[in-house]
């Protein structure tokens, strides 16, 4: 039996999938088995890119040096995120410090809006996920991700909520079984000055929960946001660094955050970084104080050569243009699928981070306090037959796709091919 407790994104009890090795957008498992990486938020680059294996031999060269000393690499990397990746963002981008997991830099940025504004409560949207450690967990509000236990013979053990939450409604942009007409942000989002009126901060995301960026979206939140005195946090660890197709969601609209958090693709998949980048205003608030938040393994040697790496990659290589590319390609054969098959209720995403939604229960129910094998993990398990690797955040009904942003035309073929093959199994049982 193995010491090691884990936690799988397909729900059930059956052990994960063996991986032994992997090379560019390729697992290679135990069994000799070579898979397609279709659902790896953390590895933008894929595995083994040659960059970022010499990038981490030379730092591995390096004191060990924590955060409390100054590090020439660090401010390399700080100077390198804020000169690439924040290029035309001068006029508001402030600072950046480094952290490990984009929980972390969530929960950082959290009490940070806490301790400025003197508010404890804190400001998400519906089907949110932005962590499970610290603030961040009460934040995340998809009902099978609580950070407690989900007992298989049914019920929950929770921990207690860290703050107060206030829960915006959420838009709905799916390229497939979204509303015929989109109510505007302004009707939906009514309410939002009193939900926002005594909170710190409103951190909103663009993938989780299948529910994805929406610039008109994005800007009456800010604006909601600004007149209550709340700070907007744009949660970009899954689609900052690129997956949506420039450098931050955030772009596509007029508005601006306080805080960016990253994470996820940030080291290249070959190192554990997360970031609270903050605003020019903040650094001024910041004048006089001391951020009394602390971390040894923050900003290390091996993460910050990651973090320079990755960024010299994606622009040197024009990863961004490639995304934008294949967008078009996963909008087309994503809307194909859904129509072929039955069991499909939803498709949405953008860039490389996509969401096929299920018939079936609805996910407010969804607490994976059960043995039962849910449809997305079986259609999940189906796809490994024909060569990939979906994922489903653990999730009953969703299935998320979100390969290396280095993938080729061909090998995404392969992989949307894949996700074909699984849904077999779930119009089978569709009816």
């Amino acid at each position: 039996m193995s010491k090691l407790l884990r936690t799988g994104l397909n729900a059930g009890e059956a052990a994960p999938m063996a991986v032994v090795g992997g090379e560019g957008v390729y697992f290679h498992l135990s069994d000799g088995r070579k898979l397609i990486d279709g659902s790896n938020t953390g590895g933008g680059l894929g595995h083994r890119h040659p960059a970022m294996v010499e990038a981490i031999r030379r730092a591995a060269d390096t004191p060990v040096v924590n955060e409390g000393w100054t590090w020439v690499g660090r401010e390399q990397a700080a100077d390198d995120l804020m000169a690439t990746a924040f290029n035309g963002e001068e006029d508001w981008v402030g600072a950046v410090r480094f952290c490990i997991s984009g929980s972390e830099a969530n929960d950082m940025a959290l009490s940070l809006c806490q301790a400025l504004t003197q508010r404890s409560a804190l400001a998400t949207r519906e089907r949110a996920y932005h962590g499970i450690t610290g603030l961040s967990r009460s934040m995340t509000v998809q009902p099978q991700w609580h950070g407690g236990l989900a007992v298989h013979a049914g019920g929950s053990k929770l921990p207690a909520p860290m703050a107060p939450v206030r829960i915006l409604p959420a838009p709905d942009g799916a390229i497939y079984g979204g509303p015929v007409n989109n109510t505007p942000p302004s009707e939906y989002l009514a309410d939002a000055t009193r939900l926002l009126s005594d909170t710190a901060a409103t951190i909103i995301d663009y993938t989780q929960g299948g529910i994805y960026y929406d610039g008109a979206y994005q800007d009456e939140v800010a604006k909601y946001a600004r007149q209550t005195g709340s700070y907007w946090i744009a949660d970009e660890v899954v689609t900052g660094a690129g997956r949506a197709g420039r450098w931050f969601a955030f772009q596509g609209a007029q508005s601006r955050p306080d805080i960016v958090t990253l994470g996820k693709s940030l080291g290249g998949g070959a190192a554990a970084v997360a970031a609270v980048v903050v605003s020019k205003d903040i650094v001024e608030r910041l004048k006089g104080s001391s951020w009394q938040n602390y971390g040894t393994l923050r900003g290390h040697p091996i993460s910050m050569a990651a973090v320079s790496a990755y960024l010299k990659v994606v622009s040197e290589e024009k990863i961004l243009e490639h995304v934008k590319r294949l967008e078009k390609l996963f909008t087309r054969r994503l809307l194909a699928i859904a129509q072929k098959h039955p069991s499909v209720q939803r498709v949405a995403g953008q860039g490389l981070h996509w969401t096929v939604e299920l018939h079936g229960p609805d996910w407010r129910t969804w607490h994976a306090d059960t043995t039962e094998v849910p449809i997305a993990s079986r259609v999940a398990e189906r796809a490994l037959e024909a060569g990939a690797v979906i994922g489903t955040s653990g999730e009953q009904t969703s299935l998320f796709l979100a390969p290396p942003l280095v993938i080729s035309e061909h090998e995404a073929e392969w992989l949307l091919d894949a996700l074909d093959h699984g849904l077999d199994i779930a119009d089978a049982e569709h009816g």
